[in-house]
C-alpha cells in the first residue's frame, strides 16, 4: 500500500529533523540538463525530500546514455523529462515535479528560471554550461547557482571538489578533465560530481 504524504514526511523528518525537513520540503530547485549529472542530482534531491524539482531538458533517452544516466531500457526514446518524472514518482511520489522539455537559451533562460530558488547546471556541452552560468549571474545575481565542471575519465574521485566561486555560485568537479581528452564518462565518477552538486544544494537549503 502506498504510504501517505504525512508518513513520507514523518519518515524523512525522523532522519533529518523536523526543522531541516521543513526547509527541504519548502524548496524549489531547477535541474538544467538530465544527463549523467542532472539525472543523479534529481534523484538525490528527491530522496532528501526536496519539495519541488523543476526539470529542464530537450533530449530523449538514448542507448548511449545508459552507461551513466538514471534511466532504463524500457524508457529508450522517451523525453528525459518524462522518464525522470516517472522514475521520481517511484522514489518520492509526493515530490512536485515541474518539467520543461526545451533547450535552454540565453533568450528563454530568464523566464524559465525566474521562480526557482536554486539552479543546478548539469549540461554536457561547455558552451551550454557557460551560457547558463553567465545568464544566471547576469539576470539573477542573488539566485543560488551550483555548476559542474570536470568529471571525465578514471582519475581518482578524490580530485573532485566543491569550490565557492562567489557568494551565491559553487562549482563542483576537478576543473580539468574533458571527455574529448579522457575518452569517456563513467557512472562512478560522474555520480561523484553529481553528489557534490546535490549535497551543495542541500547545504544551501539548510543554511550551512
Amino acid at each position: 500500500m502506498m504510504p501517505s504524504r504525512e508518513e513520507f514526511v514523518a519518515a524523512l523528518a525522523a532522519r533529518h529533523g523536523s526543522e531541516l525537513q521543513r526547509k527541504f520540503s519548502a524548496a524549489r530547485v531547477a535541474v538544467c540538463g538530465l544527463g549523467g549529472l542532472g539525472s543523479n542530482i534529481a534523484i538525490a534531491l528527491a530522496r532528501a525530500g526536496v519539495g519541488m524539482l523543476h526539470l529542464i531538458d530537450f533530449d530523449c533517452v538514448d542507448l548511449s546514455n545508459l552507461n551513466r544516466q538514471q534511466y532504463f531500457v524500457t524508457q529508450l526514446g522517451m523525453p528525459k523529462t518524462d522518464a525522470m518524472r516517472e522514475n521520481l514518482r517511484q522514489i518520492a511520489p509526493y515530490c512536485e515535479v515541474l518539467t520543461d522539455q526545451v533547450r535552454v537559451t540565453a533568450e528563454n533562460l530568464p523566464a524559465l528560471l525566474a521562480e526557482d530558488e536554486v539552479v543546478c547546471e548539469a549540461f554536457d556541452v561547455p558552451e551550454a554550461k557557460a551560457m547558463l552560468v553567465n545568464g544566471v549571474l547576469e539576470h539573477f545575481p542573488k539566485k543560488w547557482l551550483v555548476a559542474g565542471n570536470g568529471m571525465a575519465g578514471l582519475e581518482s574521485a578524490n580530485r573532485i571538489q566543491t569550490r565557492r566561486i562567489s557568494s551565491h555560485f559553487f562549482l563542483c568537479g576537478d576543473g580539468e578533465s574533458d571527455v574529448k581528452e579522457c575518452g569517456s564518462l563513467f557512472a562512478a565518477r560522474v555520480m561523484a560530481c553529481a553528489s557534490h552538486q546535490a549535497l551543495t544544494v542541500l547545504r544551501i537549503l539548510a543554511g550551512a
